[in-house]
């Protein structure tokens, strides 16, 4: 026989419709009750069916721990539940007051109960328990008045440890997606959405998130296919899906989004629904156009400076030259002269230009000479000094 955790464990079962019934059970049973030291103690014992075995089979049959005190909060009878949770065996629980096991109770609270349990069949308290070791854990306690010769008190104890962790860890995720610089939403198996964080609301021009639950996404992206690409996509393979696509808002304002989907399951691990994140890249896309026009201004810059180098020399020389002929030119051969006088002014005006090329420290461009009626693609530009 295996061994066994030092608790009891909880087996969850889930009855599915039209299920054939069990068989009888036999009348002899075996009955394991797990210590707190680890070992199974198999009872064997035949079905009391008088009033008192009818009861201490309800009594440990109960999923809580139970305890049963009189009207005064003395503990009077629990259950092996309650053993298993306050460590403290039967015979140490019987006779001692309710306020040592309710952490913060006193003689109020059980005239409280009295009082509200004559016209109510149960009252909820949630509050700390305490073990023998004198730890604690929160619990949700159910108390009922109970007939049994004379009137007591039932107190029932779920310890909900674990119902409150997942309820803390539910309340950070749910803040971390509301939160979230991302829009994310959540849609069923039809794409009809189910929640939408503020990012998304605001992302597609919306003041209210609630709103938009019960749009389809197909609307986000209506006209492309792109959300029944993506929902078979997933539904094939139950993987994850991204992309980048625009999409135009109500606005008619046209976003760069990234979107990225993934399966939403259940805790059977059933596929019943997406979630999908939107990045909007639109800010991220005009930094980087923004860099590519700031790194082709500055190899245009560094072209530019670089060719009035290598003119610059030339240019010298021939102005130079020039100088030269009109020195040794016959002051009486009026054509050449000109020729000459032009050709040097030409030089002059070369060395201006490059002169001015070489302290641009912007590249902008004009339009070359008239081009209206031409479309902006077929436009001839120059650069402007």
């Amino acid at each position: 026989m295996s061994d066994v955790p030092e608790f009891s464990r909880t087996i969850r079962i889930d009855l599915i419709p039209e299920t054939p019934k069990a068989p009888v059970a036999n009348k002899r049973r075996v009955v394991m009750s797990p210590s707190r030291s680890g070992q199974k103690r198999p009872v064997t014992r035949n079905l009391d069916y008088s009033e008192k075995g009818r009861y201490t089979a309800l009594l440990e049959s109960i999923y809580d721990a139970a305890l049963i005190t009189d009207l005064e909060g003395e503990v009077v009878d629990a259950n092996s539940r309650a053993v298993d949770f306050l460590y403290w065996e039967k015979d140490q629980l019987k006779g001692m007051p309710i306020e040592k096991v309710i952490s913060g109770a006193g003689h109020s609270l059980l005239s409280d109960l009295s009082s509200n349990l004559e016209n109510q069949r149960f009252v909820l308290i949630q509050a700390y328990c305490q073990r023998q070791d004198g730890s604690q854990f929160p619990s949700e306690i159910a108390v009922a008045r109970i007939w049994a010769g004379e009137d007591h008190l039932g107190f029932f104890i779920r310890d909900i440890t674990l119902r409150l962790q997942a309820e803390e860890m539910l309340r950070t995720e749910h803040n971390a997606i509301q939160n979230a610089a991302n829009g994310i939403a959540i849609a069923n198996l039809e794409g009809v959405l189910e929640y939408v964080n503020p990012a998304f609301a605001a992302m597609l021009e919306s003041e209210d998130q609630f709103a938009m639950v019960g749009y389809s996404i197909r609307e986000l992206f209506e006209g492309s296919g792109l959300a029944e690409d993506l929902m078979l996509s997933l539904k094939g393979d139950g993987g994850s899906w991204s992309c980048e696509v625009s999409a135009e808002m109500p606005s008619g304002r046209t976003l760069d989004i990234e979107v990225l989907a993934n399966c939403n399951r259940n805790s059977d691990g059933e596929m019943v629904g997406f979630v999908f994140s939107f990045t909007d890249l639109s800010d991220r896309k005009r930094a980087e156009a923004a860099q590519r026009e700031v790194e082709r201004n500055r190899v245009m810059l560094e072209s530019l400076g670089a060719a009035c180098h290598h003119l610059a020399q030339p240019a010298t020389l021939l102005m130079g030259n020039l100088s030269l002929l009109q020195t040794k030119v016959a002051s009486e051969d009026t054509a050449v002269q000109e020729l000459l006088e032009s050709s040097s002014g030409a030089i002059a005006r070369l060395g201006k230009i490059l002169h001015k090329l070489n302290e641009v420290n912007e590249y902008r461009t004009t339009a070359y000479m008239d081009q209206s009626g031409k479309d902006a693609a077929d436009t001839t530009n120059i650069l402007d000094i």
